[in-house]
């Protein structure tokens, strides 16, 4: 019996294994670990507990302050600091202060730190976004990071999978939002409960690396342990170039290939050339259906960002919406590109006076109002149409408040007619 693409990175990193199988429990070895501003105070505390001398590897843990910079009051500066300390007093080398860090799951693989084959844990659920990149990469909490800091190692079950096989080329403003959307609305919020999603098909012949990191990036929200996407020559001109502009430490990987007889629990085709574009409705990431189907619901607010949609072709396709256009006087836009280098080629390409032109504010990067921490956050009522990753009660401020999830076009367009709309529109 052959083995699909997770079970065989995993059983790699097991070297007294030499069988793998879905249920299993294992301890594996890691090739990297991540923490945030949020998370990682934690870990840093108990990693302190263990009484160890030293990282497990000065290079391979990554700290990314991103949630709460620049800081937003007292509190979140002592959170930075902490990861800042942490950082010097160990020697870490992948620490990134404000100025050059970014959301965490977009600054990784543009500095070619997550390489294929991979074995990754973060403290972050959307950990899983490095998938992408042909990686087994999964959320976990932080004293499961303190514990893979120190030892560099952790333990999993080996997931089932289910394979996701999407055929056909995508329509004009549908992408890899998209898709995933669409996956999470047909499997549930629970759909995949610790199992690995393995998207596959000729459909991918048509999408970028930023759109399968969207993809991978919103496994966790059908309950996924991870999402993961075979390398291809796509993927492999992406790390060749992040390898030759950063020249990380790490240089070497190896790719993996699902086996032709892999079992898989469950197996789902979609025909892409079918779908339009889709949005989620509040208060659940599954809520999803085409944005044809939303009529005259007015917004108060557009965020256009995050890990999930704050790469520079998202910000290329939100400006070509909104470019001599401006947005509705009953909406705020709000982008916020995912690092300094994507900002700064937004300014360059111009993208950043287009938002602004239109009436937008264009922000350092950061989480920002994604998760309810600042430079956007909804008062009791409003309304907010956003390119983030979950619209739970609450999430981006007040609990009376509404969120609904699309992909940057038809955020754009939304914002111009302050309503939820498809670029044809305009």
């Amino acid at each position: 019996m052959g083995y699909t693409l997770t079970e065989k990175i995993l059983l790699a990193h097991v070297p007294k294994l030499k069988d793998i199988k879905p249920g299993d429990f294992i301890r594996a070895k890691i090739d990297l670990c991540l923490g945030n501003d949020i998370t990682s105070p934690i870990a840093i505390k108990e990693f302190c507990g263990l009484g160890v001398k030293n990282v497990f590897n000065q290079q391979r843990v990554m700290l990314v302050p991103d949630h709460f910079l620049p800081a937003k009051d007292m509190r979140s500066a002592n959170q930075a600091k902490i990861l800042k300390d942490f950082a010097k007093e160990y020697g870490i080398k992948n620490y990134f202060e404000l100025g050059e860090m970014g959301v965490e799951h977009v600054l990784l693989p543009e500095r070619g730190l997550v390489l294929p084959g991979d074995l990754m844990i973060g403290a972050d659920s959307h950990t899983c976004t490095h998938g992408a990149l042909g990686a087994f990469a999964t959320g976990m909490g932080s004293t499961d990071l303190a514990y893979a800091m120190a030892f560099g190692e952790c333990w999993l079950k080996v997931p089932e999978t289910i394979q996701i096989k999407f055929t056909g080329k995508p329509k004009k403003w549908v992408g890899g939002k998209d898709l995933i959307l669409q996956v999470i609305a047909d499997l549930g919020v629970s759909g995949a409960l610790y199992k690995a999603l393995e998207f596959t098909g000729d459909t991918f012949e048509y999408l970028s690396m930023d759109d399968r990191f969207s993809m991978c990036n919103m496994a966790i929200e059908c309950g996924a342990k991870n999402g993961i996407i075979a390398t291809d020559k796509v993927t492999e001109k992406y790390v060749k170039t992040a390898l030759r502009k950063y020249k990380p430490t790490r240089k070497n990987y190896k790719i993996f290939k699902t086996d032709k007889d892999a079992v898989y629990s469950e197996v789902r085709e979609y025909n892409v050339s079918k779908m339009e574009p889709i949005v989620a409705a509040p208060h659940l990431p599954s809520n999803g259906k085409g944005v044809s189907e939303y009529k005259n619901v007015k917004v108060d607010q557009v965020v256009i960002g995050s890990c999930t949609n704050g790469r520079i072709s998202d910000l290329k396709q939100a400006a070509a919406v909104l470019k001599n256009k401006k947005i509705s006087q009953n909406t705020r836009l709000v982008v916020i590109p995912a690092t300094q280098a994507i900002y700064a080629e937004a300014v360059k390409e111009g993208y950043a006076e287009i938002f602004v032109r239109a009436g937008g504010v264009f922000c350092t990067p950061s989480c920002g109002p994604c998760l309810g921490g600042h430079m956007g956050i909804l008062h009791e009522g409003e309304v907010a149409i956003a390119t983030t990753n979950r619209n739970f009660v609450g999430r981006m401020g007040h609990p009376k408040s509404f969120v609904y999830l699309s992909n940057p076009v038809i955020a754009a367009a939304s914002a111009v007619k302050g309503m939820i709309s498809h670029p044809t529109e305009l």
